[in-house]
């Protein structure tokens, strides 16, 4: 019986996903968290996916990449060679395998701010050109559109995700969960900003029904409800007892973002589970015992 592989399942999102199906097999140079029962294939080097020719799968989910953009940033071929190289490789070996489903991540960041409706639908435009960052998730895309007539794709367009991990990661809840069990002070940007927060145990749910569809394209993956920064600095201060304090700098993107989910709920039948609080809760609960 033809099974799902997963790239990257040492990685934050991975392992969420691999706990919620333990057919899907990790593919990767990590294996991932030893509690989960997931077969992992030990894969050195992108560059030679021959190991790979003898299994049988017919659906990947790629989640090999970088989503550190404030590093991205300020390191000009980082983007490519994190983003895109790996696209590049991936899709042409499987350009021969005649796969049913690929599905990989970009990021809402591309759609234009000065252009935007909310809630932001699939149709809207975007600035691929606004950092490198972007740019890289961008051209990511632009592979995947190249591919599309040998590798049946879904480019997952996905909101700010937080949830649980031992990583060091550049998003704001993780960062804000570590920070209170490891500083005395803890300080954020601003709080000002109000986005659209899903948990990761959510957003696993998503990917996973959308394995089983026919659709091909773009999909936001979102909650469809917007939250302030502010917002989750109370419920985080009420669960641990420590003061956040924002230094009130101003910060990019847009001040408001939504997202549209209607299409992908249409697809699928899927919506989110846990409301900011509850996802927050346990996202605090697993990290202090780490």
């Amino acid at each position: 019986m033809p099974k799902t592989i997963l790239f990257g399942g040492s990685g934050f999102f991975g392992p969420v996903i691999l706990k919620k199906d333990e057919s899907i097999i990790s593919v990767g140079r990590t294996k991932p968290p030893q509690e989960l029962k997931n077969k992992h294939i030990d894969l050195k080097d992108l560059n030679d996916l021959s190991i790979l020719d003898k299994l049988d799968f017919d659906k990947v989910i790629f989640l090999i990449g970088s989503s550190n953009h404030h590093e991205i940033n300020l390191k000009s071929t980082m983007g490519v060679d994190f983003n895109v190289y790996p696209m590049v490789k991936i899709l042409s070996y499987l350009k021969e395998r005649k796969i049913k489903k690929f599905i990989c991540f970009t990021t809402i960041l591309l759609y234009d701010k000065n252009k935007m409706t909310l809630p932001v639908d699939e149709m809207q435009a975007i600035d691929p050109y606004i950092n490198d960052y972007v740019f890289s998730k961008y051209l990511s895309e632009e592979i995947i559109k190249l591919y599309k007539n040998f590798v049946p794709s879904i480019i997952i367009r996905l909101s700010n995700i937080y949830g649980y991990t031992k990583l060091k990661r550049p998003d704001l809840v993780p960062t804000i969960m570590q920070d209170i069990f490891l500083k005395k002070k803890v300080t954020i940007w601003s709080d000002i900003p109000k986005r659209d927060f899903i948990f990761t145990e959510d957003a696993a749910d998503a990917v996973l029904e959308l394995l089983n569809t026919e659709y091909t394209g773009v999909l936001n993956l979102g909650t469809g409800q917007m939250n302030s920064i502010k917002n989750i600095t109370k419920i985080i201060e009420k669960l641990s007892g420590k003061k956040i304090i924002s230094e009130n700098k101003n910060v990019s993107g847009p001040l408001e973002f939504i997202t549209d989910i209607s299409k992908i709920k249409k697809i699928t039948g899927w919506s989110p589970k846990y409301s900011l609080e509850e996802g927050i809760t346990k996202t605090f609960n697993i990290m202090k015992d780490y």
